[in-house]
């Protein structure tokens, strides 16, 4: 895998993009020429039928000029009034970009918690997914204004990679202030080599990576963190692809040739998605079902109530139950998508008798995706 054909072959993109591509350092207004040039970028790949995501910094940096408040040393009230301010500044300014190439956007604001907690996770993923197939680019920021313990992830590079995961992408590109990872920080070491591609990240891959860029007044971020965020893509079966964002249209510039480094993925999404399903959570529940279910499901189809024959456990809508036959034996795990109680009053029951007694549209108990088929050793609950 190279850069050119991971970018040219996704199928769905995450581009992480820092606040110094955003705004103008010396105004604090938004970098209009940038913005209409990454624009290109976007419908480009839209043209050709990939979907794209957007995580933007950038709301502090052109807060902060609107309220007046100083470049350096705000304290963290001041960061989270000048990321309430700088918000709408910011879809204003991606909203004004985008338009030409008739390219809608939304905001989705996140917490650690919306990417962390599994039910809030899959609440988010939901939306995003739901945003890409109105063919609506998303466009993410961490939720500034009620952030308390920190106020970023990293310059947005860890969230760029939880928001890959959420989204199944099958590449996260990190703009940085150089074109790739170099054995050691190429500003201040001669003959430092790029990397063209990393197979692993390794402790002496993660030795070259510089600390974060204080050269600059806005972002924070640096080769540490976005090796950080590499590393979680990788085990969400997602590629990272690193090159230097501040240039014309950075995506084409990478297909046209231009310097990067790519990190490859450990697996591919889907299956690094239903290994976190099988593997690393806990059940909180049983459902037993027919023979026809199993065979379904084992067809890849998605588990329907009208093949539940019973319903054990307490359960919430996102998390894990086991799924069983009719012997007892496990055949898969997955996540609910209602929860036990609901489970137990559509037991049985198809879409057309679900939607009459709930008043809306049935969903499956546990869709395709998010079922993940194989023995576990552990007892049901």
């Amino acid at each position: 895998m190279d850069a050119v054909s991971a970018l040219a072959g996704a199928r769905l993109v995450v581009v992480k993009v820092g606040s110094a591509l955003v705004a103008e350092e010396l105004t604090g207004t938004p970098d209009r020429a940038w913005l209409d040039a990454f624009a290109r970028d976007a419908a480009r790949l839209k043209a050709r039928g990939q979907r794209l995501v957007l995580v933007s910094s950038g709301a502090v940096a052109l807060g902060r000029r609107r309220l007046g408040l100083a470049d350096r040393g705000l304290s963290l009230p001041h960061k989270q009034a000048a990321a309430a301010a700088g918000q709408s500044l910011l879809m204003a300014a991606w909203q004004e970009a985008m338009a030409p190439h008739d390219i809608a956007v939304a905001q989705i604001l996140l917490t650690a918690d919306d990417t962390e907690a599994r039910r809030r996770f899959l609440n988010a993923r939901a939306t995003v997914g739901a945003l890409i197939d109105l063919g609506v680019l998303p466009i993410v920021n961490e939720n500034d204004t009620v952030a308390t313990e920190e106020l970023r992830y990293g310059d947005n590079d860890r969230l760029a990679a939880r928001v890959a995961q959420m989204a199944g992408a099958d590449l996260l590109v990190l703009l940085s202030d150089v074109d790739g990872l170099y054995t050691a920080d190429p500003r201040r070491v001669a003959g430092a080599r790029r990397l063209e591609r990393v197979e692993t990240i390794t402790a002496e891959i993660e030795a070259m990576a510089g600390g974060a860029n204080v050269e600059r007044r806005v972002g924070s971020g640096g080769m540490v963190t976005k090796l950080a965020a590499a590393r979680m893509a990788a085990a969400a079966g997602c590629a990272t692809l690193i090159t230097l964002g501040r240039r014309d249209a950075p995506l084409g510039a990478v297909e046209a040739g231009a310097a990067a480094t790519i990190i490859e993925p450990r697996s591919t999404p889907a299956a690094a998605y239903k290994a976190w399903i099988a593997g690393s959570l806990a059940p909180h529940g049983t459902l037993t079902i027919d023979d026809g279910a199993a065979t379904a499901i084992r067809a890849g189809k998605s588990l329907l109530a009208a093949g539940v024959k019973a319903v054990q456990g307490r359960f919430g809508k996102g998390d894990a139950v086991v799924v069983r036959d009719l012997a007892g034996r496990e055949i898969g795990r997955g996540l609910a998508r209602y929860d036990a109680a609901d489970a137990r009053r559509i037991l049985g029951l198809r879409s057309e008798a679900i939607e009459a007694l709930v008043g809306e549209t049935a969903s499956p108990l546990i869709h395709a995706d998010d079922l993940a088929l194989g023995s576990h050793s552990e007892p049901a609950v």
